[in-house]
């Protein structure tokens, strides 16, 4: 693995990178293959359809604090996609199959070329956060399932070898960071 000819990688990008390529080994595991399946709930189109669920649903049972929630999640569920995409379009990072199946690494300011390249940040770990995080608000009870979930969705990207464990933490962060700005603009419903 280079990052250029004689350029070494500093600390924290190396470990990142080795600890990407050990969690890779297990990517085949039926296990890591299913549950990385299920994480594709997170990704932009079938994420914004839960949020539109739930929305659809406080709709047909007239409870205009689930529309509210509904709609704290879509918000949140866009601002971190939007955030995510901008990050994507201006950071090149080699996604980690990269780095195993090919020994192609690269990190550095620029835009992506394809899908290979855009692994910073995590973008299913931002949705899943940032949408978690608005339901364990709104709605307590679910706060255990939806944060544990949220969690799953982000851990899981590691060893499927589709992101390195800093690309999850900025996709944590970033979901998090929506998340509480969608509560500052748009206070929580009022529960029955």
């Amino acid at each position: 693995m280079s990052k250029a000819p004689s350029e070494p990688l500093p600390d924290l990008e190396l470990a990142d990178v080795e600890a990407a390529q050990t969690a890779a080994k297990h990517r085949h595991h039926p296990l890591v293959r299913t549950l990385g399946a299920m994480s594709e709930i997170a990704d932009q189109t079938p994420l914004a359809v839960v949020c539109g669920v739930v929305i659809a649903g406080g709709l047909a049972a007239r409870r205009d604090d689930l529309v509210r929630t509904g709609m704290r999640m879509m918000a949140a569920h866009v601002l971190a996609n939007l955030v995510k995409r901008r990050i994507k379009n201006r950071v090149r990072r080699s996604r980690p199959t990269e780095v195993v199946e090919k020994d192609r690494y690269v990190f550095e300011a620029g835009e992506s070329r394809n899908g290979n390249d855009t692994s910073f940040p995590s973008g299913h770990t931002a949705g899943a956060v940032a949408v978690a995080r608005i339901v364990a608000g709104d709605l307590p009870h679910l706060a255990l399932p939806a944060t544990s979930i949220a969690v799953l969705i982000g851990a899981v990207q590691i060893p499927r070898a589709k992101h390195y464990p800093l690309d999850v933490a900025a996709g944590a962060v970033l979901g998090l960071a929506a998340a509480w700005t969608v509560d500052r603009i748009v206070p929580r419903p009022c529960r029955p």
